[in-house]
């Protein structure tokens, strides 16, 4: 025992000086010597920083909470999907250090790590708390279609919703064909933002004019893309014209046309977590009016995940936090509308009291969408490549061509 011990220990040495290659030994380790090694380091989180909600989630009640059971400091870093991939590409033809023990991921950019062989793992099976992860759930056990295969951890769960005001819009549309019809009987109301969420609404169209999400699903290729995007892109063209701007501008991203909402310059906006409109609600950006609405053909609901970079130089302190992310304190706290209100990829009916019951109040906070309705009209993400060059063929023929 002591002998291993101290493999386990020489281990850690390396990583935390900065060696790009991780230390497998601290994944076969014994968890109590996981959590031993993670101890009074810090933890370098690239994450998306551009919410104040997530900021404070993660500011002011995750890293006191590392600091004081684990002894870990929290460094959250600034960093997207792209800029992710961009800096362990440099780092690993470099062969440098990480400057990164954690990275915030899903759909495409988990899709490109693993194609470069840039993330370590398989690693999410030494964590205690994955034994509470809803498994069963597609949404949760798949990413874009890939399987996470241990080398990413869940930590939440969101579906897109498009967030209308009741007294403007007491009669919202339902489906996609209502919505077509609604923006072109309604000119100048209607718009999306340049980012994921904009990009998201289109793959819902992309799903409805194709029959559904089943025509999708098994990989891209650049005939199905030839065959889909032909429907896709004649709605997008028929209705532009009846944009906001008259579609020769969009807002740059979801929080720009949360503010276009809000002072009635459209109609409509949107969220990739269905309960945002919650937040935003209470926080005062959107009038009190506002409702999260979903689309009868279905809406996407992804999970999002971390992951541990293959040059990481503390892996045994970001399984740590990875684990306390997906602790059933941790999943509540970020689920509560006047914290973060992001999803839960925990199996409740698995947790023990009176965990389930909190989890269940939290389901039906009036302003909610019920939980059978969110189940009924959740629709799968597709392979990340359909993402990738949707993202870019709108970019090329609408936005680029904008007068």
């Amino acid at each position: 025992m002591r002998s291993r011990h101290l493999i386990l220990a020489a281990a850690v040495a390396v990583l935390a000086c900065g060696g790009s290659e991780p230390a497998p030994r601290v994944d076969a380790a014994r968890w109590e010597d996981v959590v031993a090694s993670a101890r009074g380091t810090t933890v370098r989180w690239r994450m998306w920083r551009g919410d104040p909600s997530i900021n404070a989630y993660v500011d002011e009640w995750v890293t006191p909470r590392l600091a004081e059971r684990y002894g870990i400091t929290l460094q959250p870093i600034e960093g997207l999907g792209p800029d992710i991939v961009t800096q362990l590409r440099v780092e690993a033809q470099a062969g440098a250090a990480g400057t990164a023990d954690l990275v915030w991921i899903n759909g495409e950019t988990f899709a490109a790590l693993q194609r470069d062989s840039l993330l370590h793992g398989p690693w999410v099976q030494r964590l205690p708390s994955a034994a509470l992860i809803d498994s069963a759930s597609p949404i949760v056990a798949r990413d874009f279609e890939r399987d996470p295969a241990g080398f990413e951890s869940p930590w939440g769960r969101v579906q897109f919703a498009l967030i209308y005001d009741t007294l403007r819009t007491p009669s919202p549309p339902r489906s996609v064909a209502e919505l077509e019809d609604w923006i072109m009987a309604h000119p100048g109301r209607f718009t999306h933002d340049q980012g994921f969420t904009g990009a998201t609404l289109h793959k819902i169209i992309l799903y409805a004019v194709n029959g559904g999400v089943d025509s999708l699903q098994g990989g891209f290729t650049e005939a199905r893309w030839n065959r889909a995007s032909v429907p896709l892109f004649a709605w997008l063209e028929r209705t532009r014209g009846a944009f906001w701007r008259e579609g020769r501008a969009f807002p740059p991203g979801v929080a720009d046309l949360h503010r276009l909402f809000a002072n009635g310059e459209v109609d409509f906006s949107m969220s990739n977590n269905q309960h945002e409109v919650l937040t935003k609600v209470r926080e005062g950006v959107l009038p009190s009016t506002a409702r999260a609405l979903l689309l009868r053909d279905g809406t996407i609901a992804n999970s999002h995940f971390v992951g541990i970079p293959r040059n990481a130089p503390n892996v045994a302190g970001a399984m740590v936090v990875a684990d306390f992310l997906l602790s059933p304190e941790a999943q509540y706290e970020k689920l509560r509308p006047e914290v973060w209100a992001d999803g839960t990829v925990l199996a409740v009916d698995r947790l023990p009291e009176p965990w389930q019951a909190r989890f269940r109040a939290l389901a039906s906070v009036p302003g909610s969408i019920p939980a059978d309705s969110l189940a009924r009209y959740a629709r799968p993400e597709i392979a990340g490549e359909w993402h990738e060059r949707l993202v870019a063929e709108w970019r090329r023929r609408i936005r680029e061509t904008a007068p």
